[in-house]
C-alpha cells in the first residue's frame, strides 16, 4: 500500500503532538507546576497590568480585553506552531512544553493531600490556611468536614478545569487549543467572578469561560464513571444532579465525584461575604469524611490517566477524517 505524500505528513504531525501530550503529561506527573516563572503566572501578571489599563464598568470594554488577552495567546501559539511545528521534532516539543504548562493535576491533589495530612493530624488551623491554596472560600468558620468537602469539591471541579479541558481542547486544537483554553480558563479566574468590580467588566471572561468549558465537563463526568468503583452509582447522581448546579460545568464534574466517591457534596458556601446555597449532590449518600480527600485525589488521577488517553486518540482520529474530507 502507497502512503502519499500529504498523508504522511498529516500522520507525522499527528503522532508528533501525541508523543508531546504524553511526555507533558509525564512532565507534570514528575514535576508539576515550577514555583517560579511559570508560564501561566506571566501571563497572569500582564493581563493584570493591563487590567489596570483597561478597566472600565463596562461588559464591551471588558469583552475586548478578554479578546485581547485570548486572541494574543492563540495567535502567538498558532505561529509557533506554524514555524517550530513544522517538524516531528519541533511539534512534539511544542506540544511537551504546552502540555506541561497548561496541566496542573500534580499540583491540585499535593495540595488537596496537604491539607488532608494537616486534617488528620487535627492541626485544623494549618488547613484553614492551606486552604486558599485550593479555592477561593472563607475557611475561618469551616469546620473538619467542611473544609474535607470543600477540597473534594475542588478536586473535582479542577479536574476538569486543570487536566481534562485542557487536554480536550488538545484533541480538537492541538497546541494552540490547549494554551488559548488556558488563558480562558485563567481570566475566568481572574475577572470571571461576581464582584463589584468585575461583574460587568469580567461577563466576557465568565461566559467564554463557560464556552470553552462545555465539552471538557462533560468528558470529565463520562471518564469519572469510567473510573469509579461503582459506576452505576456515578451515572445516576451525575445524570440527576448535574444540571442542578448553578455552574453550566462545575455540576457535571462534581456530581460525578460524588456518585464516585459516595459522599454528598454542595449545599451552603461563603466566598468571603458572599454566601451561596447551592443544591446538594448526591444527598442520598453519606457526608463527607477527610479519609475521602485521598479517594477524590486518586480518582482524579485515574480520570487524568484516562482523558490523556482520549486525547492522544482523539487528536489523531480528528486529523484522519480532515485527511478524508480533504480528499473528497
Amino acid at each position: 500500500m502507497t502512503v502519499r505524500p500529504a498523508a504522511g505528513r498529516r500522520w507525522a504531525r499527528a503522532a508528533a503532538f501525541a508523543v508531546g501530550a504524553v511526555v507533558g503529561y509525564a512532565a507534570d506527573a514528575r514535576f508539576a507546576d515550577p514555583r517560579r516563572g511559570h508560564p501561566v503566572a506571566v501571563f497572569g501578571s500582564a493581563a493584570t497590568r493591563l487590567e489596570r489599563r483597561l478597566w472600565r464598568d463596562d461588559r464591551a470594554v471588558g469583552a475586548g480585553y478578554t479578546a485581547l488577552c485570548v486572541g494574543t495567546v492563540a495567535a502567538g501559539a498558532l505561529a509557533l506552531d506554524r514555524t517550530v511545528g513544522r517538524r516531528p521534532l519541533g511539534r512534539a516539543a511544542l506540544a511537551a512544553a504546552a502540555t506541561w504548562t497548561v496541566l496542573g493535576g500534580t499540583s491540585l491533589t499535593r495540595e488537596a493531600r496537604a491539607i488532608g495530612r494537616s486534617l488528620q493530624q487535627g492541626d485544623l488551623r494549618a488547613a484553614r490556611e492551606r486552604l486558599p491554596h485550593l479555592c477561593g472560600r472563607d475557611p475561618s468558620a469551616l469546620d473538619e468536614q467542611q473544609i474535607a468537602r470543600a477540597v473534594v469539591e475542588s478536586v473535582a471541579e479542577n479536574t476538569a478545569d486543570a487536566v481534562v479541558n485542557a487536554l480536550a481542547w488538545g484533541a480538537l486544537a492541538g497546541t494552540p487549543g490547549l494554551l488559548a483554553f488556558r488563558a480562558v480558563n485563567t481570566l475566568d479566574a481572574m475577572v470571571g467572578h461576581r464582584s463589584p468590580r468585575h461583574a460587568r467588566f469580567g461577563w466576557a471572561s465568565a461566559r467564554l469561560d463557560d464556552v470553552a468549558g462545555w465539552p471538557g465537563a462533560r468528558l470529565t463526568a463520562l471518564l469519572t464513571v469510567a473510573a469509579a468503583p461503582q459506576p452505576r452509582t456515578a451515572w445516576r447522581v451525575w445524570r440527576r444532579d448535574g444540571s442542578s448546579h448553578p455552574s453550566p460545568n462545575a455540576g457535571q464534574a462534581e456530581s460525578a465525584f460524588a456518585g464516585a466517591v459516595g459522599v454528598r457534596l454542595g449545599g451552603t458556601l461563603q466566598y468571603g461575604e458572599r454566601v451561596e446555597h447551592r443544591p446538594v449532590l448526591g444527598g442520598e449518600l453519606r457526608p463527607v469524611t477527610v479519609d475521602d480527600i485521598e479517594r477524590a485525589c486518586t480518582l482524579s488521577r485515574r480520570v487524568g490517566a484516562l482523558a490523556l488517553g482520549t486525547t492522544v486518540a482523539g487528536h489523531v482520529l480528528l486529523r484522519a477524517l480532515r485527511g478524508k474530507r480533504g480528499r473528497a
